[in-house]
């Protein structure tokens, strides 16, 4: 996700930062599978973790996500995974006009962090044979008329140079080429519109690249919608189906789906909401239903903290993929510093360390988190809800994003960051 990339910096932690028009906080540092699916996946990769109650001790990360409340959000959900156990909490409002916090089990709009579990599928893929990481990607999809020189690799790092079709691209002469609208009154009203994953790519390709393939890195939701392309083309059957088959059901994540067309949250869930102009006028809507068939493949899931833990240790941990594959999945490339699906990052001198994340946001109302030492062994996910306050949300959220990672990964209890 993301129509153009920040970077927020604060004592060395370097994180690109996607600006808010494409989603409520999407740190690229961009449904609930429960406790028993908790254990199990930190048990397969060796980590003992003790059980705590919601949101006792630990009162640091309880003032750091306070702090991102107090900065104008409506709500964080939070759940951390460390040597010290499990702790889970929220702050803030469920709903605007309610004093019921947010759900710590509540589902939402993950937004980009879908490109870790797009690149997961093509690399199992890859293991098996049947797709080639240096492979043109017309080769399997003939129909589209790709440039030949465009690899799978390419697509999952970003250097392809594909327009981005959400949003637009401003190329290095200083032109803007707008995109499929996403802010502002016009995603607004056509937050329910859908959208097929062919259509989005087409448009794409009828605008310029921003550089020729493999020459640059420019991070590009057709990226991953072309991902998606690749993948029903090589099994024969649908992303969802194939999302279900090779890593929702293996890790009991019962809480994370791709919703296709379905606009709902169903479950218990925050509610996010999008202030926009019209006209002359300010106003505020709740866009907890809206269409992410806008970002099939690339930022159109829905998922909880939890199962977004269990998810990202099991894939660290080596469930998912060979050591190999996993090594280079996660080995930064690029101006950028992502590897396939991941950005890979130095946690700064007072931490010592290594962490990997890719975290995102719907277009309005949520973002979400998912960060971890590289062997998955300590992990910070989270979900934050905006609500009606005129802020500058990425900012706002930048600073409070930095607190949250430095309590956890650079903290006095923090140990293990490699």
């Amino acid at each position: 996700m993301g129509e153009s990339l920040r970077t927020v910096e604060s004592n060395r932690v370097r994180m690109p930062l996607v600006c808010l028009r494409l989603g409520v906080a999407a740190v690229a540092v961009t449904l609930l599978s429960g406790v028993a699916g908790c254990a199990v996946a930190a048990r397969d990769s060796g980590v003992t973790v003790p059980k705590a109650a919601a949101g006792q001790g630990r009162p640091e990360l309880q003032r750091a996500i306070q702090e991102i409340v107090d900065s104008g959000f409506a709500g964080v959900q939070l759940r951390v995974h460390d040597e010290r156990g499990e702790w889970v909490g929220s702050a803030g409002v469920r709903k605007l006009g309610e004093a019921t916090k947010p759900p710590t089990n509540g589902r939402f709009w993950i937004g980009s962090t879908t490109k870790t579990f797009t690149a997961t599928l093509v690399l199992q893929l890859v293991a098996e044979g049947r797709i080639g990481l240096d492979a043109p990607v017309a080769g399997y999809l003939p129909q589209l008329a790709l440039d030949r020189r465009i690899t799978v690799r390419m697509l999952l790092q970003h250097t392809s140079g594909l327009f981005n079709y959400a949003g637009g691209e401003r190329y290095d002469d200083g032109t803007f080429v707008p995109g499929i609208p996403t802010a502002g009154k016009e995603w607004v009203d056509n937050r329910l519109r859908t959208y097929r994953p062919q259509e989005l790519v087409r448009f794409a390709l009828s605008k310029r690249p921003r550089f020729a393939p493999g020459t640059d890195q420019n991070y590009s939701n057709t990226n991953y919608t072309l991902a998606l392309l690749l993948i029903e083309k090589v099994t024969g059957r649908s992303y969802a189906e194939e999302m279900r088959r090779r890593i929702l059901r293996p890790l009991g994540l019962r809480d994370t789906g791709v919703p296709g067309t379905r606009t709902q949250l169903s479950g218990p869930h925050a509610h996010g909401y999008y202030r926009y102009q019209d006209a002359a006028q300010w106003k505020v809507v709740d866009v907890s239903r809206q269409n992410l068939s806008l970002l099939a493949g690339a930022g159109d899931m829905i998922s909880t903290t939890q199962d977004l833990h269990t998810f990202i240790s099991a894939l660290l941990g080596g469930k998912l993929l060979p050591a190999t594959l996993l090594d280079e999945m996660r080995t930064p490339h690029g101006k950028l510093g992502y590897g396939f699906g991941l950005w890979v990052q130095d946690a700064g001198p007072d931490c010592g360390g290594t962490i990997v994340h890719h975290n995102g946001g719907a277009p309005g109302g949520y973002g979400a988190l998912m960060i971890s030492t590289p062997d998955g062994r300590k992990t910070l996910t989270a979900s934050i809800t905006a609500g009606d306050a005129a802020i500058d949300t990425a900012k706002g959220f930048g600073k409070a994003t930095q607190r949250l990672i430095k309590e956890v990964f650079c903290g006095t209890h923090s140990h293990g960051v490699r």
